[in-house]
């Protein structure tokens, strides 16, 4: 009963650390959206479109933080001092269209 116990604490120890964060790029800057990127790994960020529509998204410093059947590709989203700020997000690699090699960008 005691290793059942102690199992369930590690277990509901890492399930927090394991949390992604979630943030609006609307209230900061794309230097700050790029830096939350880069520290965490990945992150969702959630703004809205200028239709009214919600948008969301998980962001990536690189390709090892997509599916294995996915890489990391450029996009761009808005931020509070760049409307195009650039960042990375996972595509699933059929998006590639008969290229050699996946692109291995970095943030």
């Amino acid at each position: 009963m005691k290793k059942i116990a102690l199992a369930l604490i590690f277990v509901l120890a890492a399930s927090s650390a394991l949390a992604i964060s979630r943030y609006n790029p609307l209230t900061m800057s794309c230097a700050s959206v790029r830096a939350a990127i880069h520290n965490q790994g990945a992150v969702i960020f959630r703004y809205q479109s200028p239709r009214g529509l919600p948008l969301y998204d998980r962001y990536v410093r690189n390709s090892h933080y997509c599916d294995a059947t996915d890489y990391a590709e450029w996009t761009h989203i808005p931020s509070k001092d760049d409307p195009r700020c650039p960042v990375l997000n996972c595509q699933n690699i059929d998006n590639l269209d008969g290229m050699l090699f996946v692109p291995q960008y970095q943030l």
